[in-house]
């Protein structure tokens, strides 16, 4: 799930506010109940849920685990069934509308698609089990309408939120992933690692005389054999295998369940995948060692490696 596991950011402050202004809100109805057959005890418990579970987000140090996420939107979608089943007019039902619409907004913005849509689905149904149980009567046609909506925003969200997410992740001249999406996920390989005690490596790759190409031939020669280079590495690389951009003519590869043997055959193939040459600096991820530093090693092992090649 993206964002949940690197850090809080934007996805827990945003649960958090959800819960927060939920609880606040049903603080308001209980306090100033439009009807006075309003669930006023119901809306007091509601509030409270709200207000000390957004709290506990808001003020939880650690980042949010996807169980934690997918629980805490999944008790949003019953409390809200809940509110509708005790709802004392059509009214009350239907103006739970934008709730339900920001609730599968959020799924949609921070969850992949998949999940999004099985959260909706869940929201969708069991408000709508809330609602036909309900005392009043009158909603249907409006009722129908807001399922429509939400059920349109949610995949509209979702897949703009996709799109988003892989042009931020990836470069966009070579296709692969950029530095920060590669950071990223090569942590979460490596702290899955570590847990295992699965053997992973790291490798940096530096073109040979890259600038020679530009001088001699342009910007557009260099960035097609950059496109070329990476389009023949990936088609040699397993599906596990993380290739990322680094720099300008460096690549990085995070090889997953790999020992030192294993990556140096697989670090063959791509050599003979391409005439162009390039040097590689390669380290194998000790116990307990965070990924700036695997990479440093594998940069020192890199320069280490250019410098014995130009006395050679």
């Amino acid at each position: 799930m993206p964002g949940m596991e690197s850090g809080r950011g934007a996805p827990a402050t945003l649960l958090a506010v959800l819960y927060l202004v939920g609880g606040g809100l049903c603080y308001a109805g209980a306090a100033w109940p439009m009807n006075p057959d309003a669930p006023i005890g119901l809306l007091w418990v509601l509030g409270t849920v709200g207000v000390v579970g957004g709290g506990a987000l808001a003020l939880w140090p650690h980042p949010l685990r996807p169980w934690v996420v997918h629980s805490a939107l999944a008790l949003v979608a019953l409390l809200v069934a809940v509110l509708a089943w005790r709802s004392a007019t059509p009214v009350g039902v239907v103006a739970l509308g934008p709730v339900i619409t920001a609730v599968a907004l959020y799924a949609a913005h921070f969850l992949w698609l998949p999940a999004a849509r099985a959260h909706t689905a869940f929201l969708v149904a069991v408000t709508s089990l809330g609602a036909l149980a309900a005392e009043p009567t009158g909603f249907l046609v409006p009722w129908l309408a807001l399922v429509c909506t939400v059920v349109a925003l949610t995949e509209a969200q979702g897949r703009l939120a996709g799109q988003l997410r892989a042009a931020a992740g990836t470069d966009p001249l070579t296709g692969v992933a950029n530095r920060r999406a590669w950071e990223a996920e090569a942590a979460r390989h490596l702290s899955r690692a570590q847990r295992t005690g699965e053997p992973l490596c790291v490798a940096l790759l530096d073109l040979d005389d890259f600038k020679l190409v530009n001088d001699r031939d342009g910007h557009g020669a260099g960035d097609a054999l950059l496109r070329e280079l990476t389009t023949r590495w990936r088609e040699r690389l397993r599906h596990a295998d993380l290739l990322g951009r680094y720099g300008g003519d460096e690549f990085v590869l995070c090889l997953p369940a790999t020992d030192e043997t294993g990556a140096w055959e697989l670090l063959g193939r791509l050599q003979d995948a391409h005439p162009f040459g390039w040097t590689v600096g390669l380290a194998v991820a000790r116990r307990g060692e965070p990924l700036p530093d695997v990479l440093s090693r594998a940069d020192a092992h890199l320069y280490a490696r250019k410098r014995s090649s130009r006395r050679a």
